[in-house]
């Protein structure tokens, strides 16, 4: 049974100079790790692309504590088809919701203290101005289409506890994430379209309970997408995971706790190995 660390959120972009432009100037995030694959990786983490891609980590701070978001780019793929099965990231911070305002980017909509807006591949993140103690992440929001089998899926068989639950939504938390990041599933009454720009939201938990956690699923006669693999990130540390799909076919990585703390270091040459990267890639034009 899986004692879940909240780590990230993957998200595919397609124009990572644009992308580095709204991580680093509008949130204030840091670019925490750049690491470059020559082919596509055994678990499926850049998509169903076989060629070159690169994954970049940014957040306000170390995995260790933080939740942070990685950004998958496949070289040569200009654009994505956006899907209704993400609903947002909600930040609190008076430092990002003032670049908003100060650097005009666009807002989708504001209520109050906070805004609505859209990174330059379409996710939608809610910016409220105010300050918190520790990470400013403070929960993802995913689609759903059956709020009550979800909620069994990932509070039952997850073992997530359960925060709050409202007619149409639901808060979970694992109480051990340093970073305290909520996630948020929000009952729609349409069809789940995750389109090609989808993502995955990936935890750990110790090595020793992953296994487990695969018979659990299988005796549950739940879908495992990647069944036990170990992964290699050259030059790095070699990690197991478990890629699982809940109801609506969202993806949920499990990666052993032990190998993943040493692989998520930050690295001080991040911001300019990525800056590197973008000035010699071609790939676009």
């Amino acid at each position: 049974m899986p004692t879940g660390r909240a780590l990230h959120y993957v998200f595919r972009i397609a124009d990572r100079k644009k992308s580095a432009y709204f991580y680093r100037e509008i949130l204030g995030m840091k670019f925490l790790r750049h690491e470059e694959f020559q082919e596509a990786c055994g678990a499926t983490c850049n998509g169903p692309y076989d060629g070159r891609w690169s994954k970049e980590m940014v957040g306000y701070g170390s995995e260790d504590t933080h939740f942070v978001i990685e950004l998958t780019y496949n070289y040569g793929v200009k654009s994505y088809e956006m899907g209704n099965d993400f609903q947002g990231i909600t930040i609190f911070s008076k430092s990002a919701f003032n670049n908003v305002k100060t650097k005009n980017w666009p807002v989708v909509s504001q209520e109050g203290a906070f805004v609505k807006i859209a990174c330059p591949d379409g996710y939608f993140f809610y910016i409220h101005d105010v300050d918190v103690s520790g990470d400013p992440v403070q929960m993802w929001s995913l689609s759903v289409t059956n709020l009550q089998k979800s909620i069994e899926y990932w509070n039952d068989l997850l073992e997530m506890p359960l925060m709050e639950k409202k007619d149409n939504y639901a808060v979970l938390c694992y109480k051990d994430s340093p970073n305290k990041c909520a996630l948020r599933l929000v009952e729609i009454e349409e069809k789940i379209n995750r389109g090609t720009y989808f993502g995955r939201t990936a935890f750990s938990c110790p090595a020793a309970e992953q296994e487990g956690l695969q018979a659990k699923m299988e005796a549950a006669k739940q879908t495992i997408l990647v069944p036990y693999i170990r992964l290699d990130t050259p030059g790095k540390q070699t990690v197991s995971v478990i890629i699982l799909a809940d109801p609506d076919g969202h993806e949920i990585c499990f990666v052993e706790d032990e190998g993943f703390r040493k692989l998520s270091q930050i690295d001080p040459t991040a911001e300019e190995e990525l800056d590197k990267a973008m000035a010699n890639d071609h790939s676009r034009d």
